[in-house]
């Protein structure tokens, strides 16, 4: 057996002469952790170190680009950095990106949720295969200027998680584009009763409430009042996503459930409360269509204003009692807890303070863009809406900003200082679209509510309004599910599996 022990003896040599792989951003505790967890029905908590995480970078390194959210502003820069100068670190709750236009399709089976959503990774692929450059799933909770750290927590959802991990990142560059949270003004029982519709996850819920409260009202036993309530569908905000989704659900009421659920046709109904004009922003001759076609699908549309919601009715301010079994709020967003916390300058409204050129100018090297930020009242700017197209021209401008800085050698913490940038940022709107359901949308090219210019609205406005969204969807993978999708429900009707 004397060559086994000379083949051990070579085998050990090998390995200890193996160099060693790099090491994680974080502590091999974390890991340890999950396997412990993973093993273990009930683990004793670990103890860990207060934070770790990304150290500031090094001459030989790239200097760090650090952004903070996954929407529509922060994807088009990530899309968009020359990664030959930077690394990227992506931090954010979600790992993907959701196409917001298309997303109340989803509610109703039109389409399929992942048509909706496209990964960070496919986005920016340095993320996912160079050794500088991260995502990380996880909420920035404080941000150090001076230092020029972010604070972050990682993402746990639901009971038998592991603890939220802290760690650190320090950014040489910071982009803040961590979006907006719903506007509920204040009103009692919206957050506990209301569905809102910005995520993913958001239209799985409702569809899932949708499909539950079909499939209840047809069992033995409802009473006449409670089968009622179960199949009103009430729609809060008249803005285009409160008319889209309206319009949508309209449709699948018409064609699908009219087929499938005969027994409760004649109950279900779609309430839309505004408290003003529907779609406000639009060409007056087109505000009055949408009208027109609404109510011809069924919608019932009321002027109100919400004062309080119960878990099964909501209440006026004229104390009129409205039940309702799905109850879907869109009045429009605000600014985040984590935006309110920050100590910079705000814009009207509450938003982060930015300069002409969408920097923080409180802050050296940090930029705001999206529905976080707006102008500061000294540049004599109007603050922008929180619109897509917003979002995702300044994302556009950014990058092409960090790009030019990051090729004069001004991509290291501090070392843009005294750096022209050029031409500051100007926003030119392109104009809003709406589907309104029926085969009809909107289509207002005017580049503000007083401008003259082209309006139209019918059935050539909806192939329209599909034809621009369809070569506005990211990738090539998505269009393609996206026009599946259209093409087997226009064949086959609306998949209505709750799932």
């Amino acid at each position: 057996m004397a060559w086994f022990r000379n083949l051990v003896k070579f085998s050990s040599l090998k390995s200890s002469l193996r160099p060693r792989t790099p090491t994680s951003p974080f502590p091999n505790t974390l890991f340890v952790s999950i396997l412990q967890f993973s093993s273990q029905p009930n683990p004793e908590p670990v103890r860990r170190p207060a934070s770790h995480g990304l150290g500031p970078t090094s001459s030989k390194e790239k200097p760090r680009v650090v952004v903070l959210g996954s929407g529509w502003a922060g994807c088009r820069v990530m899309k968009g950095l020359d990664t030959e100068i930077y690394d990227v670190v992506c931090v954010s709750p979600r790992n993907h990106m959701v196409f917001t236009p298309l997303l109340a399709s989803t509610c109703v089976g039109t389409l399929e949720f992942r048509s909706v959503a496209e990964p960070i990774a496919r986005i920016q692929p340095v993320i996912s295969r160079e050794t500088g450059s991260y995502f990380f799933l996880a909420n920035c909770n404080r941000i150090d200027p001076d230092k020029h750290v972010v604070h972050c927590q990682t993402v746990t959802e639901g009971v038998n998680t592991l603890e939220p991990w802290n760690f650190e990142i320090s950014y040489d560059k910071l982009i803040i584009a961590s979006g907006s949270e719903p506007t509920t003004f204040g009103i009692h029982g919206v957050e506990e009763h209301a569905f809102f519709l910005r995520e993913v996850h958001h239209a799985q819920e409702i569809r899932r409430k949708l499909l539950l409260n079909l499939m209840l009202s047809d069992v033995p036993g409802i009473s006449e009042a409670e089968k009622q309530r179960l199949l009103h569908c009430v729609v809060v905000g008249g803005g285009p996503t409160g008319v889209e989704f309206s319009g949508e659900l309209s449709d699948f009421i018409m064609r699908d459930v009219h087929q499938r659920y005969a027994h409760v046709k004649n109950y279900i109904h779609v309430t839309l409360i505004e408290a003003n004009e529907i779609l406000s922003s639009f060409d007056d001759r087109l505000r009055h269509y949408a009208t027109r076609q609404l109510t011809k699908s069924g919608v019932r549309l009321v002027r109100g204003i919400v004062k309080d919601v119960k878990a099964d009715r909501i209440i006026l301010t004229n104390d009129t009692e409205v039940p309702y079994g799905l109850l879907v709020w869109s009045t429009g967003v605000g600014p985040s807890s984590f935006v309110k916390s920050m100590d910079v300058p705000k814009s009207p409204g509450g938003r982060i303070g930015i300069d002409e050129w969408l920097r923080v100018p409180s802050a050296q090297d940090i930029f705001a863009i999206g529905d976080c930020s707006g102008f500061l009242e000294n540049t004599g700017k109007q603050v922008l809406p929180a619109l897509a197209q917003v979002a995702e021209r300044q994302g556009k401008f950014l990058e092409e900003l960090l790009n030019r800085i990051g090729k004069a050698g001004g991509g290291y913490a501090n070392g843009a200082k005294d750096m022209e940038f050029g031409e500051p940022f100007v926003y030119k709107h392109m104009g809003s679209m709406a589907s309104i359901g029926r085969y009809k949308a909107l289509v207002d090219l005017r580049q503000s509510r007083e401008a003259k210019g082209f309006s139209m609205a019918g059935f050539t406005s909806w192939i329209i309004w599909r034809s621009a969204y369809l070569t506005r969807v990211v990738s090539w993978r998505n269009r393609f599910y996206v026009a599946i999708n259209w093409a087997t429900t226009f064949v086959f009707g609306r998949d209505i599996s709750r799932i």
